[in-house]
């Protein structure tokens, strides 16, 4: 299309009147649950020091919607309309994650404890050079994720959602929401609903942490099956979008 995915981000903030001031907020909001995941040293044995670094320096606990409101436009910097802004898009970051994907007989073998088990994917494309919005796809995925498995939003108690661009989770919340796109893109006569944000991005997301392409779905993953043990939940809903139109959905569930 010539354009790049903040650019497409801002034409589908504008399709679904996405303000900057919800951006922002979600923004702040992911900074601030990121700072207190690491005050209160949830990341301890998640992350791996190198060189001495032991904390990520994108996180921002002393940033406010005052700072943010100061940011220009990143992507649209021409019509004054611009929503998006580095403070409200993730960074690009250097970075790496690993997770240990096996059996249980092979970890119990190894006497490697289960966290959580994998229990359901999906992937999930739109047509974003005809008109999709190009990072609208995990709404796609997740509907048919929970089509198949048979659950609601009501099922699940935590949602890791990738935060791209605090738009594109704006978005894809409100799409689930609303009435026709559940009808005409989704196949679904009632809306997918509301999700409860106190169950969404808890210990912050990728506008806080940062996105290293390829490793941020490690992170997610490792860090949700942390969460159901340390919150004794059982049931966490991942969704990742990704350049070309794509989304891919997860579910994971707590090991007993």
């Amino acid at each position: 299309t010539g354009l790049s995915m903040g650019q497409h981000c801002e034409m589908m903030a504008r399709q679904w009147g996405i303000t900057r001031q919800e951006q922002d907020e979600l923004a702040l909001r992911s900074h601030l649950n990121a700072a207190r995941a690491y005050d209160d040293g949830f990341h301890d044995d998640l992350i791996v020091p190198y060189a001495g670094v032991l904390r990520d320096n994108n996180v921002r606990a002393d940033t406010s919607l005052e700072k943010m409101a100061a940011m220009k436009p990143a992507f649209d910097k021409d019509s004054g309309k611009g929503t998006l802004t580095a403070a409200n898009s993730t960074p690009l970051t250097d970075g790496a994650a690993a997770v240990l994907l096996a059996s249980e007989d092979w970890a119990k073998a190894r006497g490697l404890p289960v966290l959580a088990y994998l229990t359901l994917g999906q992937v999930a494309a739109n047509d974003f050079a005809h008109g999709d919005g190009l990072l609208m796809a995990p709404t796609i995925a997740v509907s048919e994720m929970l089509r198949r498995s048979n659950l609601t939003f009501a099922d699940i108690d935590l949602f890791e959602l990738h935060e791209a661009f605090a738009a594109q989770v704006l978005c894809t919340l409100k799409a689930w929401r609303d009435p026709d796109y559940n009808r005409d893109v989704l196949g679904r006569e009632t809306p997918l609903g509301e999700i409860d944000a106190a169950k969404i991005n808890t210990r912050g997301s990728s506008l806080a942490y940062g996105h290293p392409f390829a490793a941020t779905g490690a992170r997610i993953l490792g860090l949700t099956a942390k969460l159901l043990q340390t919150e004794q939940k059982q049931r966490a809903l991942i969704s990742v979008c990704t350049a070309g139109g794509m989304g891919v959905a997860a579910l994971v569930e707590r090991a007993a």
